[in-house]
C-alpha cells in the first residue's frame, strides 16, 4: 500500500476512535457522580413527596445544595425513604450516600453515623386537636393517662415519658402523617416531635390542629454520613457556604416559614458536631 494510502488509513482510524470517544462521555450522565440521598416523604415544609413524584421541603433544598457541591446535578441524585427507624441501617449497608431528613444529632446516633452540620436548629413540642383545652405543654400530661404518639425509631415520646409524664401511653407509628391521622380520629390525644415538623401539619389544616406550649428540648439537625466517610468536610463547607451566601435564609423561608414557623436560632454549622 501506498504512503498515502497508509496514512488514509490512519486518519479513518483516529477519526473512528474519537468518534467512539465521543459517544462515550455522551452516555454518560451530565451532572457528574450520582448520588442517594435519604429523606422523609410525609412531612411538609421539610420533606414532603408529591402525588407527581416530585420532592419540596428544606431538606430537600439543603440536599441538592449540597449535592451541587460535591459535584452532582439535581439530575443525577435518587431520593428514597428514611424513616427513623431505618436511617442507621441506610447509611451502615452503604443503601444511601446521605441522610437529610430531620436528623438530630445524638451521642447515640455518633456512635454508629458520622454528622455534619448542624443546619437547623429545633425544639420539641406537642401536637393537639384545636379543641383540646387540657394539653398546654407536657407539663399537662402529669397525673392522666393521656395517650401520646410518636414514631417507632424516634425519641421525642420517649423524652416526654422519661421527663414529664410516666402516666403516659405512647402510641408508636410508622410515620408522624399516621400519628397526625390517628390525632384527628380521636385515637391518640396528642402527638410530639420537633415543632417544625409539627408546624407544617398545622399548616395543612389550621382549623382543625394546633402547637402547644413552648419548645423543650434543643434538636440539632444533622447532614447523615456513613462512619469514616472522607466527604465530611467538604458537606461541612457546603454546609458553612449555604448559610453564608444567604441560600441557607431563602430556603428556609421559602419552605418552613410558609407554615407560619419562625426561626429563632441560626445554626453555626460545626467540624465536630
Amino acid at each position: 500500500m501506498s504512503v498515502v494510502g497508509e496514512r488514509f488509513r490512519s486518519v479513518m482510524a483516529v477519526g473512528c476512535l474519537l468518534v467512539v470517544a465521543g459517544c462515550a462521555v455522551g452516555e454518560q450522565p451530565p451532572g457528574g457522580p450520582k448520588l442517594t440521598v435519604g429523606i422523609r416523604f410525609d412531612q411538609p415544609g421539610l420533606g414532603l413527596r408529591a402525588p407527581d413524584g416530585g420532592f419540596s421541603g428544606l431538606d430537600v433544598d439543603v440536599a441538592k445544595y449540597v449535592a451541587d457541591r460535591l459535584g452532582t446535578g439535581a439530575r443525577d441524585i435518587t431520593f428514597v425513604e428514611a424513616r427513623p427507624v431505618d436511617r442507621e441501617s441506610l447509611l451502615r449497608q452503604s443503601k444511601v450516600d446521605m441522610v437529610v431528613a430531620t436528623y438530630s444529632i445524638t451521642d447515640t446516633r455518633k456512635q454508629q453515623v458520622d454528622f455534619a452540620g448542624p443546619y437547623f436548629v429545633a425544639g420539641q413540642a406537642l401536637l393537639v386537636r384545636r379543641t383540646n383545652t387540657d394539653i398546654d405543654g407536657p407539663e399537662s400530661l402529669n397525673n392522666s393517662d393521656w395517650r401520646l404518639c410518636s414514631v417507632t425509631g424516634s425519641t421525642p415520646a420517649e423524652k416526654v415519658r422519661s421527663g414529664y409524664a410516666a402516666s403516659v401511653t405512647l402510641d408508636q407509628r410508622g410515620s408522624y402523617r399516621e400519628c397526625v391521622d390517628a390525632l384527628l380520629k380521636g385515637d391518640v390525644d396528642a402527638v410530639t416531635t420537633d415543632d417544625v415538623i409539627l408546624a407544617g401539619y398545622v399548616a395543612e389544616q389550621p382549623d382543625r390542629l394546633k402547637l402547644v406550649g413552648k419548645p423543650f428540648s434543643v434538636e440539632k439537625y444533622g447532614v447523615g454520613l456513613r462512619k469514616g466517610d472522607a466527604r465530611r468536610a467538604k458537606v461541612t463547607e457546603a454546609l458553612r457556604t449555604m448559610i453564608a451566601d444567604g441560600s441557607w435564609q431563602r430556603f428556609v423561608t421559602d419552605s418552613v416559614g410558609r407554615s407560619g414557623y419562625q426561626v429563632s436560632v441560626r445554626p453555626a454549622v460545626a467540624d465536630n458536631p
